[in-house]
């Protein structure tokens, strides 16, 4: 699963890296401002889209990149809302699985034409450590962070599903997304047995692309991780509160990192 991340550039300066359109306000999301090492469920976050343009220029119309600010943690069109017009989900959807995000009831819909790109610069694994005795009796499991980055540092794109939810007439629409998961491979199906599905840059506009459904090839392929190291960091990740360039740093005395192949 993917349940928190990194992110630590701008969406102005990513937005001009992706080739992009910014639609992102100063401070709207995670890394706007300051860097984020400790990006949580329910944060606005930077995702990338292709989208038509609208007005006069749409007679001949051609999807353009956009970065746009989101909720994670996906809010399907058809949830209701509560009084006060917040909507009535009883699941967090922040991760969807690879295998069945085209006929899953929550996400097919955004299978078909909402698909993004999630920008991060790593993501946080927890690997769950055999319990150990106390004066004879089992203590509980502890689980020990691992940070998954690209090994040259430069951000990484995942796969994800959006989706606008509308309250009530006149409110303004809650654009949310979901990141998708597959099965993880190599070194990071030691630490778990999901992970985040990267897209290879080759792919993205063919990923992004709002005029066709999800390509099953990108789906079913496993995951490119040639250029994505591994390596374990401090608990300080555990708690959401904390944030900073410590939290990505090797943890004990021998600073560390091994590639996932």
């Amino acid at each position: 699963m993917c349940g928190r991340f990194a992110v630590t550039t701008d969406p102005a300066l990513l937005a001009e890296s992706l080739g992009a359109l910014n639609e992102i306000r100063p401070d709207a999301c995670a890394g706007a401002g300051a860097p984020d090492y400790n990006v949580a469920p329910t944060a606005a976050i930077a995702a990338l889209v292709a989208r038509h343009p609208h007005g006069p220029e749409s007679a001949a119309p051609v999807a353009t990149r956009r970065l746009r600010s989101m909720r994670w943690g996906l809010v399907p069109p058809w949830v209701k809302a509560r009084p006060d017009g917040t909507p009535q989900s009883a699941r967090l959807l922040i991760n969807a699985r690879a295998e069945t995000v085209t006929s899953s009831p929550a996400f097919r819909a955004s299978a078909t034409s909402r698909r993004c790109l999630v920008p991060m610069d790593g993501w946080y694994e927890w690997r769950a450590e055999p319990p150990t005795a106390v004066r004879g009796r089992a203590t509980r499991a502890a689980k020990t962070p691992f940070y998954f980055h690209r090994a040259d540092d430069r951000p990484l794109l995942v796969a994800g599903l959006w989706s606008v939810w509308k309250p009530e007439a006149g409110a303004a629409p809650l654009l949310s997304c979901t990141v998708i998961t597959t099965d993880a491979v190599g070194a990071a199906a030691e630490v778990h047995d999901r992970m985040p599905l990267p897209i290879a840059e080759a792919h993205w506009d063919r990923w992004l692309d709002p005029d066709r459904p999800a390509d099953p090839a990108l789906l079913a392929a496993p995951p490119e991780v040639a250029d994505i190291a591994v390596r374990e960091v401090s608990t300080l990740v555990n708690n959401v509160a904390n944030n900073g360039p410590e939290l990505i740093a090797p943890a004990g005395p021998v600073p560390g990192q091994l590639t996932l192949l």
